[in-house]
């Protein structure tokens, strides 16, 4: 998903590494924890509306559940790759366990293209897809989310089609399903604001008010929305916004040097998070190259799309107003990048802390389903707060205490906590 020749899993194991040397980590820990515990390969077979069939690839990782269910999205992305899943669910173990919440980490993924999928066609893959899982995932063992180009229909397709082999209802079964079905308030919201509270706390961090700073964004989909509400209501501005345009097949920068309106970007926005061109040209967008967000003179980057976007090629091409690096996105940053940021002094607020909202609240979407009791939105909201809050002081202050890197004291509490739930369940 990301360009050719990079790996995301050998890059999410080469950080894993370097952190497992850190915390003294036996051979067999190590061993454990560099790889998936299980994972599932499978073809979903589909009927097309032409009557002809098509066969997509279908993928299930679960990296390690000691400290509880599984817990991962779902990715419908014409360029998917299992290593893609395993670096992902191996993210995810790491992303509970620094939010401290009882799951563990996995991921799926499906080899297709929605932008070319008729919403029956689309179902079939959904329904498909539980076919081929239903005996190895469900609400005590695997409980999987939407993610890229797949929404709360796509979960419930899958939840439908789950209870229908079930012979019950399990809404604790899938989380990310419409509110009235399960869905809990807030769940839409929680990703972008969870990375916009601990953006807040950094701010705090470095004695900076929110009202002084400028922000440029990649990727327009639910995560930087969201993010882009909260950060501007605090009182920052964002000046660019790089989202994709597949009538082009490339990357579009859309930016206003006097800060975004949210509401009228979204107002020339489709459902994937595409901008129209002409539209944003007419009401006095600058059009310029996908990667200019990279290059903007502003105080905070947010990468919140896809993995490897910030890279040793462009990393320093980064303005040096830039402050604070925000990952909204997983694994965006390549350990290279990192490197370079770090010498510069950039306070990067690393991904499995930052995006963590969006499984913090997939967590209490499982919690008041299985106890078939709903939470207001703002106490919802109240509860994803508090838990961000909690985990960016604790990383904080371990990052002071040890003079670590922000992203190795994440990983130092993350991996050290599921270490330790393997060991005392006695797997290691």
């Amino acid at each position: 998903m990301a360009e050719k020749g990079f790996n995301p899993y050998a890059m999410a194991q080469a950080q894993f590494d370097r952190v497992a040397e850190l915390l003294a980590l036996d051979e067999g820990a190590r061993e454990l924890l560099r790889q998936p515990l299980r994972e599932y390969h499978f073809s979903i077979p589909v009927r097309m509306d032409d009557g002809t069939v098509r066969v997509f690839r279908g993928f299930r990782c679960q990296h390690n559940d000691a400290r509880g269910p599984s817990k991962g999205g779902i990715r419908f992305h014409p360029q998917e790759t299992v290593d893609t899943v395993r670096a992902l669910s191996m993210w995810m173990t790491w992303k509970c366990a620094c939010v401290d919440i009882p799951l563990g980490g996995g991921k799926g993924g499906v080899i297709c293209d929605p932008h070319n999928l008729s919403m029956k066609e689309q179902e079939q893959i959904c329904r498909g897809y539980v076919r081929q899982l239903w005996k190895n995932v469900g609400p005590v063992n695997d409980v999987p989310a939407p993610d890229v180009m797949t929404s709360a229909q796509h979960m419930l397709w899958m939840l439908d089609e789950f209870e229908a082999l079930g012979g019950g209802h399990y809404p604790g079964f899938i989380t990310g399903k419409p509110v009235g079905m399960g869905g809990s308030l807030g769940r839409t919201e929680a990703t972008g604001f969870g990375v916009v509270f601990t953006l807040r706390e950094a701010l705090k961090d470095l004695d900076v008010r929110p009202e002084d700073t400028t922000a440029s964004l990649q990727g327009f989909g639910n995560v930087a929305q969201y993010a882009m509400r909260l950060y501007t209501q605090l009182g920052g501005a964002v000046i660019a916004v790089s989202t994709w345009d597949n009538k082009a097949q490339a990357a579009r920068t859309f930016r206003k040097r006097d800060g975004i309106s949210l509401d009228e970007l979204l107002a020339i926005t489709d459902r994937f998070g595409e901008v129209n061109v002409d539209k944003a040209a007419d009401q006095g967008y600058e059009i310029l190259d996908g990667d200019d967000w990279l290059v903007q003179d502003v105080d905070i980057l947010l990468p919140a799309a896809l993995e490897n976007q910030i890279t040793a090629e462009n990393v320093k091409s980064i303005s040096k107003r830039v402050n604070i690096v925000a990952e909204g996105a997983n694994g965006p940053t390549t350990p290279e990048a990192d490197k370079v940021l770090h010498e510069r002094g950039v306070f990067v607020i690393p991904d499995f802390l930052a995006n963590a909202g969006g499984v913090t609240c997939s967590y209490f979407e499982q919690v008041q389903s299985n106890m078939n009791y709903f939470w207001t939105r703002d106490e919802v909201l109240g509860k994803l707060d508090l838990k961000m809050t909690d985990a960016f002081i604790a990383v904080s202050e371990l990052a002071r205490k040890r003079k670590l890197f922000m992203r190795d004291a994440a990983y130092v509490i993350a991996i050290n906590r599921v270490a330790q739930a393997c060991k005392d369940r006695g797997w290691c």
